[in-house]
């Protein structure tokens, strides 16, 4: 079991870091690691902490006990049959706003999933820009079987794996597994043992602190967001722009200095 320095117990959500990396675990095994307007503030808190940590510079996103996360805690759903209008818009921009802070923050997440990953849990897998589980990982898009809808994760899974295959999960609710998800794009791989799969995810990480320019992650990271879209003109100008200002950039100069000398740059 790996330990980490500077946690910090948030209760149902914990944040620690370790070698350059933030962990966030959703701590809420006996519910499952279900979501409510708690939860969600929690993550978007931790997401906060993490992306204003210059020494940190890999997102690791995981949940205690054996679920990742099981979608929305059963009292929330409840407690939405008496909200207004007005509190339905609110609530849903809450989750909105996580959905996309986890998207774009500058720093790859990486989704360490175990269990199951359903309804809003696989809304939070399919926002990270990397996903690992285990064989007896299930994931599903369940909305639609409750009568709901998976509205604010379907602008992010249609960007990951493309229109047909997004129809596929989100209009017919069907829970599936690690091979399916793999195919599908949602993760891209699958380990036999939670041990493997943290020792992997953990090994992950180390390489892209270690390998890769922070600020060259971040600048592609954005880019990929921005350019996709755009008219393919416009996303050449946009890509031309981006290119000339990672040029000037420290990281580059230092990555580029390196490589011209024959030495590894150290990041």
């Amino acid at each position: 079991m790996n330990t980490y320095k500077n946690a910090i117990n948030m209760d149902i959500v914990r944040y620690s870091t370790k070698e350059q990396i933030a962990v966030i675990t959703i701590n809420r095994p006996e519910k499952r690691n279900a979501l409510n307007q708690e939860v969600v503030q929690k993550l978007k808190e931790a997401f906060r902490m993490a992306a204003s940590d210059q020494q940190v510079k890999v997102i690791i996103l995981k949940g205690a006990g054996s679920t990742f996360c099981s979608g929305a805690d059963l009292k929330y759903i409840q407690d939405l049959q008496n909200y207004s209008h007005e509190e339905n818009v609110k609530d849903s921009s809450e989750l909105m706003e996580l959905f996309k802070q986890i998207y774009t923050t500058p720093k790859p997440v990486i989704a360490e999933v175990h269990g199951a990953a359903l309804a809003g849990g696989c809304g939070l897998v399919s926002v990270c820009d990397f996903a690992f589980c285990t064989t007896e990982s299930r994931f599903g898009y369940t909305e639609v079987r409750i009568g709901f809808i998976p509205a604010i994760v379907m602008v992010f899974l249609i960007r990951k794996i493309g229109e047909a295959k997004a129809k596929r999960f989100l209009l017919s609710g069907e829970i599936f597994d690690c091979e399916t998800a793999k195919k599908a794009g949602l993760i891209y791989d699958y380990f036999e043992e939670d041990d493997d799969l943290e020792g992997f995810v953990m090994d992950f990480g180390r390489n892209l602190c270690q390998q890769n320019s922070s600020t060259a992650m971040a600048m592609t990271k954005d880019l990929l967001i921005r350019i996709q879209d755009q008219p393919m003109d416009q996303a050449l100008q946009t890509a031309m722009v981006y290119n000339a200002e990672a040029r000037k950039t420290n990281d580059c100069k230092k990555g580029i200095g390196a490589f011209l000398n024959k030495e590894k740059p150290v990041w």
